[in-house]
C-alpha cells in the first residue's frame, strides 16, 4: 500500500506590498501554494520613487525571469550620458550649489553601475500581473498571529480567522508579526526606532523641474548641507522628479507612527540658507513631516513558523537607496528555500536558515544606511562638511551591496537546508 499523498504546505503572506509580492511571485514560479493577505481594498499605488541597485536588479532575474524584461519597460534612469554611472551628483545646497567654492559636481558610483529607478505604482502594477486571481484576499487586517500545537491562527480584524502552516510577515515597518517573532524574547526590539530625522516630500512635473533646476533637472542629485540635505531624482520614464527633504530632529519623536501637518512657512525656515531654487521645490510637497524609522537591531527573523521579510525584519534610512532591494533578495533567498520544503516539519529549517543567511547583511544595511544619512547632513564627527571626503566616502562605500553574490547566497542556503534536514 502506498503511502498517502503530503497535503500542499498552508503558507500564508500578510502584506501586498512590494516584499510580499516578490515572495509570492518566487513561490508560485516554483509551484508552491501562497495566499497574500492585504488590509487594504485594492493594491496601493502610494509612495514614490524605488531605486534598484545592481544587486536588486540580480534578485528579480531570480524571483522570476520574466521580471527584469517588464522593468527595463518602466525603468527611469539618468537624462545625461555623463551621469549615465553615477548614483547621484552631490552638490551644496547653499546659494549657488557650491559655485562660490569653484564646486561643479561631485559624481558618486561605479563603472559598472547603471542608475535606474521606477514609480512605485510602475512597479507594482508589473508585480501584481505576475500574481493569479484570487491569491490576494483583500481587507483582511490581521489583529493577532498565534502558534498553536504545530499551525499559526491569523486572526484578522473582521472576526474571520485563519489557520495555516506558517506565516510570512511582509507587514511594514509596524508590522504586527514582528511582535509574534520578537515580543518574549527581545521585546525591546519590537517598536521601530526613530532615525533623528523627519522628511518633506513631493513629486514634481518634469517641465516644472526644468524651469526651477535648469541644468540641474534630470538626473539624480543630492544637495546636502548642516543637519539637513534634499534629494532628487527623475521617475516615471522622465515624465517627473521625486524629491525628499531631510531634516535632523535631536528631539524623540513623540508624534505618534505618521506623518504630521506643518506649514509651507515652518518647511521654509527648517531650510533656511538653501538655494532659492530648492525652497521652490516646496510647492510641489504635501505640508508634513515624514519621521524616518529604522529597525536596527533585530535579533531574529523568524520564530517557530512565523517569518519576517523586509521592512518587518530590517526597515532602513533611505539614504543608501537598498531597502527595497533588501527586500527582494529577502524573498529570491526564502522562496528558493521553501520550494525545498517537503513537509511542515521542515519550515522551521527552512527559516532557520534564511536567518543566518540573509540577517547579517539585511542589519548591515541598516546600519550603513544611517551612518550615511549622517554624513550626507554633515553630521559625521570625523567627515562634517568637507565634501571630497563625503565623496570619496560614498564611491567606496557601496560596492559591497551592488555587487553581492547572491547565487551564492542561495547555493549556500540550499546546501545549510539539506544538511540540516539530513537528507
Amino acid at each position: 500500500m502506498e503511502p498517502s499523498p503530503q497535503a500542499p504546505l498552508a503558507i500564508a503572506i500578510l502584506g501586498a506590498g512590494i516584499g510580499g509580492l516578490s515572495l509570492a511571485i518566487g513561490l508560485i514560479n516554483r509551484n508552491v501554494p501562497v495566499t497574500i493577505y492585504e488590509s487594504a481594498h485594492r493594491f496601493s499605488a502610494a509612495g514614490a520613487g524605488i531605486g534598484l541597485g545592481p544587486n536588486s536588479l540580480n534578485a528579480i532575474d531570480l524571483i522570476d525571469s520574466r521580471f527584469r524584461k517588464q522593468y527595463e519597460g518602466v525603468k527611469t534612469q539618468n537624462e545625461r550620458p555623463k551621469f549615465e554611472h553615477c548614483a547621484f551628483d552631490a552638490l551644496y545646497a547653499e546659494d549657488g550649489f557650491g559655485e562660490r567654492r569653484e564646486w561643479v559636481c561631485g559624481p558618486v558610483g561605479a563603472p559598472y553601475f547603471m542608475r535606474s529607478s521606477a514609480h512605485r505604482k510602475d512597479l507594482l502594477e508589473i508585480m501584481e500581473s505576475f500574481i493569479p486571481s484570487g491569491i490576494v484576499k483583500f481587507g483582511k487586517r490581521a489583529q493577532s498571529v498565534e502558534q498553536v500545537r504545530g499551525k499559526v491562527v491569523i486572526t484578522f480584524q473582521d472576526g474571520a480567522v485563519e489557520l495555516v502552516d506558517a506565516v510570512i510577515g511582509c507587514d511594514g515597518v509596524k508590522g504586527i508579526t514582528r511582535r509574534t517573532v520578537l515580543g518574549e524574547t527581545a521585546p525591546d526590539e519590537v517598536q521601530p526606532v526613530f532615525t533623528g530625522m523627519y522628511t518633506y516630500r513631493g513629486i514634481i512635473p518634469m517641465e516644472q523641474a526644468r524651469h526651477i533646476l535648469e541644468a540641474h533637472a534630470g538626473d539624480a542629485k543630492f544637495f546636502m548641507a548642516k543637519d539637513r540635505a534634499v534629494t532628487i531624482y527623475p521617475i516615471s520614464q522622465g515624465k517627473a522628479e521625486n524629491f525628499v527633504f531631510f531634516m535632523k530632529d535631536p528631539n524623540p519623536w513623540t508624534h505618534g507612527d505618521n506623518a504630521i501637518p506643518c506649514t509651507r512657512k515652518e518647511m521654509v525656515e527648517d531650510l533656511k540658507g538653501f538655494d532659492d531654487r530648492l525652497l521652490k521645490l516646496l510647492d510641489y510637497a504635501r505640508p508634513l513631516k515624514w519621521p524616518v524609522w529604522h529597525h536596527p537591531k533585530t535579533s531574529t527573523y523568524f520564530k517557530g513558523r512565523v517569518c519576517l521579510l523586509g521592512d518587518v525584519a530590517h526597515a532602513s534610512s533611505p539614504h543608501q537607496a537598498a531597502g527595497a532591494g533588501q527586500g527582494l533578495e529577502d524573498a529570491a533567498v526564502l522562496s528558493h528555500l521553501l520550494s525545498l520544503v517537503k513537509g511542515p516539519d521542515e519550515l522551521e529549517t527552512a527559516f532557520q536558515v534564511y536567518d543566518v543567511v540573509r540577517r547579517p547583511r539585511a542589519q548591515k544595511v541598516v546600519l550603513t544606511s544611517l551612518e550615511a544619512g549622517l554624513m550626507y547632513t554633515w553630521q559625521h564627527p570625523e567627515i562634517g562638511g568637507d565634501m571630497k571626503k563625503i565623496i570619496d566616502n560614498a564611491n567606496q562605500r557601496l560596492h559591497w551591496i551592488w555587487q553581492h553574490d547572491l547565487h551564492a547566497d542561495i547555493e549556500k542556503a540550499e546546501s545549510d537546508f539539506h544538511r540540516l534536514c539530513r537528507r
